[in-house]
């Protein structure tokens, strides 16, 4: 199992574990004396923002001519890449040589701490490069391995009408394509083969500190846990269904469960391409059957009665005289008077675009870092047209009966077991990515840098990684077996971690790493001569002149990023006080849900006819 759990390892995490090894220089040619690299914590700070830009440039010059003579990968490229372009190497006897050096082989494992610390610079250099092998067409289809964004959507029309919805979709790609972008620069400036960036926390650290880093280090762990809670909770609400209810709860969820914990042994992201392209196939092949159904068949009238938009707006949904009301639609926000229910549904929206809080992963484990900007610019166009055609295609026929997820929005039983199976395959597979993700966040800002856990380089943090797995996945399911109302959950994870991630915190990081490149005058600068960074003042008024420094068009686009940024505060402190009320709600009514541990599921009567 640990052979299975750890792809030989990741190099680029501290390689001691040990802040008291930050000790030793080198000096050589044109190098000044500096604290080596591989003797440092992946964040020290005595390493400044200019060491960061000077490392970067270099980085990304040796990866311009060591790509150079790549097959150029076009727009369709990313899509459906060639054998040719699917995979590269550094192909080097040193590179192979020195990963293994660095613990990514496994005969080195058990290797002794004083062997480690005596690696050279050009052996720890050696494996930063080794390790990045993801293409732009990996990232694509792990960008898009999404399971919650397109499923809700047509819910999400049903709450807010055509109109708003429309206009909210798109601002909201818009404004992710953005952020995305503004993300991707702030990792060419900061990111290096001598100074990695493996996280979204380092970019923080890098521009603010600690201040910024730890919480949206927690933060990110709550968004990825709670996103495996809410996958690992509507899988065994779509087992039950598949099984006509006949197979006890609590087992279809520990089903799904073990298969996550075994799945989740998978580290890195270059063995996840074939499991991410599989998982976007199918979340296709998912719409294209509940859109043929839905257009040939009546909606689910009796799952609408729990899981519907019409539910959650108090529209109508109720049979009089055993005939139900009209498949209805609206051109603006309907006027149920439930403001909570449109802002819980405008929540479940942006979950489409909740991939931004791990782009870093992505990047860092790129092979030319430059290529991200393509593919996720081809992912939001994709999730922005695909999606909101999925969307409003289900809303049209279907209207105020919408359900999130919409794989239960079929009535005929076969669709109803096809649609299911293939969402509980795809979904497991998303929740494995950001399980991992999230538990790697976890055990390497938590355990090995505060608890002085061994790193996952070595033989006993692999075997500790096989063990806090299934703990990992424990968790998730206790935490969402606990909130009762699935729709009002998928909106509290939007509205506190998704909108942050997506909208807020990259505009704020932006400020600060703009406002500090801005700030940088004449002889100003870091001298790899003399290891030495060169700064003429400190304090405040090198952040006012930073933030109001280049040209009218700089200055218009960093006071753009401040009201972004406070306006991304407002709609997520509304969006939680939504999802929040429509919670507490469904504990005071009593909701189906409060059975989730027991043998019946919470939708057993109230759901389908399997007639």
């Amino acid at each position: 199992m640990a052979n299975l759990a750890q792809d030989g390892g990741d190099p680029r995490m501290s390689i001691t574990g040990d802040a008291t090894a930050r000790h030793g220089s080198l000096s050589g040619q044109g190098v000044g004396s500096f604290t080596r690299p591989q003797l440092l914590g992946i964040r020290d700070p005595s390493v400044k923002f200019e060491q960061y830009l000077h490392y970067a440039n270099e980085t990304r010059i040796e990866q311009d001519h060591i790509t150079a003579n790549d097959p150029k990968i076009g727009w369709l490229g990313v899509l459906w890449p060639s054998k040719k372009t699917q995979h590269h190497d550094y192909n080097t006897t040193a590179t192979r040589r020195d990963s293994a050096t660095l613990g990514m082989g496994e005969k080195n494992d058990g290797e002794a701490q004083p062997t480690r610390i005596t690696v050279s610079d050009e052996e720890w250099m050696n494996a930063q490069r080794a390790i990045r092998q993801a293409s732009g067409a990996a990232c694509f289809y792990l960008i898009t391995t999404d399971i919650l964004g397109p499923f809700g959507l047509a819910y999400s029309f049903a709450t807010v009408g055509w109109a708003p919805g429309v206009v909210l979709f798109t601002m909201f790609a818009v404004l992710a394509g953005y952020s995305g972008y503004l993300e991707w620069q702030m990792f060419m400036w900061t990111d290096s083969f001598r100074y990695p960036a493996l996280t979204y926390g380092d970019l923080a650290y890098r521009i603010y500190g600690n201040a910024a880093r730890i919480p949206i280090n927690i933060l990110q762990s709550i968004q990825l846990i709670l996103t495996v809670s809410l996958i690992t909770i509507s899988n065994g609400l779509a087992l039950s269904i598949v099984a006509k209810f006949k197979l006890c709860y609590v087992v279809c969820v520990v089903i799904l469960v073990v298969c996550g914990m075994v799945l989740g042994q998978i580290r890195t992201l270059q063995k996840f391409g074939f499991l991410a392209n599989l998982a976007v196939f199918m979340n296709v092949s998912i719409m294209v059957l509940t859109m043929a159904v839905a257009a040939h068949s009546a909606p689910n009238y009796t799952a609408a009665g729990v899981l519907s938009a019409g539910a959650s707006l108090g529209e109508g949904i109720t049979p009089v005289n055993g005939v139900y009301p009209p498949v209805q639609h609206t051109t603006n926000i309907p006027n149920t008077g439930s403001f909570v229910g449109a802002l819980n549904g405008i929540m479940n929206t942006v979950f489409a675009y909740g991939g931004a809080n791990i782009f870093t992963n992505f990047m860092a484990e790129m092979r030319r870092p430059a290529d991200f900007l393509k593919a996720m610019w081809i992912s939001q166009f994709f999730i922005w047209f695909v999606y909101m055609f999925y969307g409003l295609f289900l809303y049209g026929y279907q209207g105020q009966y919408s359900i999130s997820p919409s794989p239960q929005t079929v009535s005929p039983y076969w669709a109803l077991a096809i649609a299911n199976i293939l969402y509980i395959l795809s979904a497991t597979i998303a929740a494995v990515l950001y399980g991992n993700i999230g538990l790697k966040v976890i055990y390497t800002n938590i355990g090995v840098e505060l608890l002085k856990m061994p790193p996952l380089t070595q033989k006993s943090g692999k075997i500790l990684w096989v063990i806090l797995i299934p703990i990992y996945w424990t968790l998730a399911f206790v935490i969402g077996a606990v909130i009762p109302n699935f729709n009002a959950l998928v909106g509290v994870v939007g509205a506190i971690c998704i909108i942050q991630f997506t909208y807020s915190i990259p505009p704020f990081l932006y400020i600060g790493a703009k406002s500090m490149v801005n700030a940088m005058q004449p002889g100003e600068g870091y001298n790899p001569a003399t290891n030495t960074v060169i700064r003429h003042d400190t304090g405040m008024k090198r952040w006012i002149r930073g933030f109001t420094g280049g040209t009218m068009f700089q200055k218009l686009v960093m006071f753009w990023n401040v009201i972004y940024f406070l306006g991304a505060l407002a709609l997520g402190g509304l969006g939680a006080y939504a999802s929040i009320t429509l919670i507490i709600d469904s504990f005071a009514n009593g909701s189906p849900g409060l059975t989730t541990f027991s043998c019946t599921s919470p939708l057993d009567g109230q759901f389908f006819s399997t007639s």
